[in-house]
């Protein structure tokens, strides 16, 4: 491949080599990041990859906004008092929280600390909120930077200190309507993902990782191709737990007051890590078109004597794009088309169309897809319908190839002596704790749970030989 307009080369590591190391480079290679920021685990979104992440966040509200959520911004700092009311809650962040105790030269009478996630900042609000039965279900949710102090190795938007994240926090008068929720919050999943292209599996987390507070807790996990999973979303039923620690009820219609029902759905950017971790290739970033900053570049192939009514034809093209609501760019810089190729390929650019001197003259445009560079000679006129359908076609197949490599990628296995590769292992399980740590401690990986849409099973617990009724699913994980 050629070098870019600054003489880069390009990447320095393989992805099938050395993937870790190949996804370290080219989350800044593409532009996406910067991690010189003097605060370890504290990034720099750049202009590209901010852009990257605001249009999955537009995905997202326009799933909130269509299922009734209202979007608010509660406050960074919540009050020391309010985070002890859940004593859960605490044990499963007292570690990792950054606490704030002096502002200017004075001591503060109360400690705070920078949110890890926003329950005990939301729920004192939602007990003045909510009244009665009328106020339910009450659906809201914030896009925000939470804080956690992660004593692990920080990974580009797979594993921060500082991320950016999406919570959903919602109220209803009983089980059954939070129940309905975690149904519609699962199908937004769903919906997601075929935008982004990720193939997932839904576990129902086994009681010692499920999240402080919480009854039970559903998580989203893909397979990255280096074998290990990667959560990417997760959905938890409170009950009425935290209800409870924060006085949260309405007035019934026969009077009674009732403590709520509560659940969250929570995601972040590793969204972008798993897009970047599934989909890049050797030459960069290959974004789906949903996404895509930039989803069409236009580059003329220029020659002296034929350069104005090339770059005359190319700039009209990227204009019509743009007046079908196409994000389209012209490059028209004076370098090399294969830099221009190069610089467009590394950030992920969905569709790049060519166009030259013999393409004016014959009529035609060239079509290549950044996720496979298939090329196609289209008629200039008319090729709008075409550009989508190669758009939309390339966004079907990332999604099949990611659901591919998520299938191939789940083996059984009926000991704990059997030799295991990467990926998801799934074995019978009798559903005993003991025997959950146990396969943890020998697969040396996490059990991630069990499938919540179950699928029938009969078999033997690979540890106690006693008879199972499920699987529990095993990886190593990020």
């Amino acid at each position: 491949m050629p070098a870019d307009e600054e003489g880069q080369t390009p990447l320095g590591h393989r992805k099938s080599e050395d993937f870790n190391e190949w996804y370290n480079e080219v989350v800044e290679r593409a532009d996406l990041c910067d991690k010189r920021y003097p605060v370890k685990g504290l990034n720099i979104w750049t202009a590209h990859g901010w852009r990257t992440m605001t249009a999955i966040d537009s995905i997202i509200r326009k799933e909130m906004a269509e299922s009734g959520h209202g979007e608010v911004c509660f406050p960074l700092l919540v009050p020391e008092d309010q985070f002890r009311k859940e004593e859960q809650h605490i044990k499963g962040f007292s570690d990792e929280v950054y606490w704030v105790t002096r502002a200017g030269g004075n001591d503060l009478d109360v400690r705070l600390l920078l949110r890890p996630t926003s329950e005990t900042a939301m729920y004192p609000i939602f007990s003045l909120w909510v009244r009665s039965h009328a106020d339910l279900p009450l659906k809201l949710f914030q896009i925000v930077n939470a804080f956690r102090f992660d004593t692990k190795q920080t990974r580009a938007f797979i594993r921060m200190r500082e991320f950016h994240f999406f919570e959903a926090h919602t109220c209803h008068s009983d089980f059954e309507g939070a129940e309905r929720q975690i149904q519609e919050d699962l199908h937004i999943m769903a919906r997601l993902a075929s935008r982004l292209g990720l193939g997932f599996l839904v576990f129902k987390r086994p009681d010692w990782d499920k999240f402080p507070g919480a009854f039970y807790s559903l998580a989203a996990d893909t397979l990255l191709p280096d074998g290990r999973t990667l959560q990417i979303g997760t959905i938890h039923q409170y009950r009425e737990n935290f209800a409870r620690a924060y006085d949260i009820k309405y007035e019934a219609e026969g009077g009674e007051h009732r403590h709520v029902h509560q659940t969250t759905y929570g995601m972040s950017e590793r969204l972008l890590g798993a897009v970047v971790a599934v989909h890049g290739d050797d030459g960069g970033v290959v974004l789906p078109p949903s996404i895509a900053p930039i989803q069409v570049v236009v580059v003329p192939i220029l020659a002296k004597e034929t350069r104005e009514p090339v770059i005359a034809e190319a700039d009209a093209i990227a204009r019509e794009l743009q007046k079908t609501g196409l994000r389209a760019r012209l490059d028209n810089r004076d370098i090399r088309p294969g830099a221009k190729y190069y610089y467009w390929e590394l950030r992920g650019v969905p569709l790049r169309i060519e166009i030259g001197p013999r393409d004016i003259k014959e009529g035609n445009v060239v079509l290549v897809r950044r996720d496979t560079r298939q090329k196609a000679t289209v008629p200039r006129v008319g090729m709008m319908p075409e550009v989508r359908r190669m758009l939309d076609l390339m966004a079907m197949d990332m999604t099949a190839r990611s659901v591919s490599m998520l299938k191939s990628g789940v083996r059984d296995i009926f000991s704990l002596d059997d030799e295991h590769a990467d990926g998801i292992l799934r074995a019978g399980w009798c559903g005993q704790d003991s025997c959950g740590h146990e396969m943890e401690d020998r697969l040396g990986a996490k059990l991630l749970g069990t499938l919540y849409e179950k699928a029938p099973y009969s078999g033997r617990c690979v540890v106690c030989e006693r008879e199972a009724s499920e699987q529990a699913h095993l990886a190593r994980t990020y």
